[in-house]
């Protein structure tokens, strides 16, 4: 499945809930049948439907965790076609929130991937076309603090929500944040599938009622803006501040949380 949309691209250090509440992790994985839980706190999972013109297409089944010594962000996506075009990611992040290690796999219909690390001031890319294909490298001009966000995992806009809102807005325990509004926040970023980086503008655009399955609720409103199109977001006022629904504007794309 391919989405109509351009997608976002990459940059990262970390979120607010580490900033504010604490939020991330690493990883283990385990044999075949069932993959092992990181050890931490887990601090989100769940899953969001991806729908466009009203027709759910895929799923993102996710999770985030957080130890002492960093952070991991785990995320199957699946589309809704029969067989399923299946992609997994997994991104690791020290106790600063900086890049140590992104991973990303195609497991049907093809068996490819992709590989992120950090080389001394800049990002290397690794990645292949399949199992007998030749390997090939990249190098980025970009820091470890560089966010990833890739196709398809919509996850890592929530991390970058937190990490805009650390770095924006002010908030003490219990109470909603007090961000400024109209002025925007420059962030680096990078798409892992487009081999390419780009400037994302963040803002925030006050609170909003919005009608949920569950009633309505007043949600945070968050705008992300790139060359290639304007994502809108719309986080919980909790403490932890998990993304409900997202939204490209001016097309005909939206992910919710089931």
């Amino acid at each position: 499945m391919k989405l109509s949309y351009r997608p976002l691209a990459f940059a990262m250090a970390l979120a607010w809930c580490i900033a504010a509440s604490g939020c991330l992790a690493s990883a283990a994985p385990m044999p075949k049948e069932k993959e092992k839980e990181p050890e931490g706190k887990k601090v989100d999972s769940g899953s969001f439907g991806v729908f466009q013109n009203g027709h759910r297409v895929g799923t993102e089944t996710f999770s985030i965790y957080r130890t002492d010594n960093g952070s991991v962000v785990k995320s199957e996506f699946k589309t809704e076609n029969t067989p399923p075009d299946v992609q997994t990611s997994e991104m690791q992040l020290d106790a600063k929130g900086e890049l140590r290690r992104y991973e990303w796999k195609e497991l049907s219909p093809e068996k490819t991937e992709s590989v992120v690390l950090p080389n001394n001031d800049f990002l290397t890319q690794k990645w292949s076309a399949g199992p007998q294909e030749k390997a090939h490298e990249q190098p980025y001009l970009l820091p470890a603090s560089t966010s990833i966000l890739d196709d398809y995992f919509f996850v890592h806009r929530e991390i970058l929500a937190w990490k805009f809102l650390a770095a924006a807005c002010k908030q003490q325990k219990g109470q909603a944040p007090e961000c400024p509004v109209k002025q925007r926040t420059q962030f680096g970023t990078m798409d892992p599938h487009q081999h390419s980086s780009a400037a994302l503008s963040a803002e925030f655009l006050g609170v909003e009622k919005v009608s949920l399955k569950s009633g309505h609720q007043d949600l945070i409103k968050l705008e992300f803006k790139t060359e290639a199109g304007t994502w809108q977001l719309w986080l919980d006022g909790n403490d932890q501040f998990k993304v409900v629904r997202m939204s490209v504007v001016g097309e005909n794309t939206e992910v919710e949380r089931d």
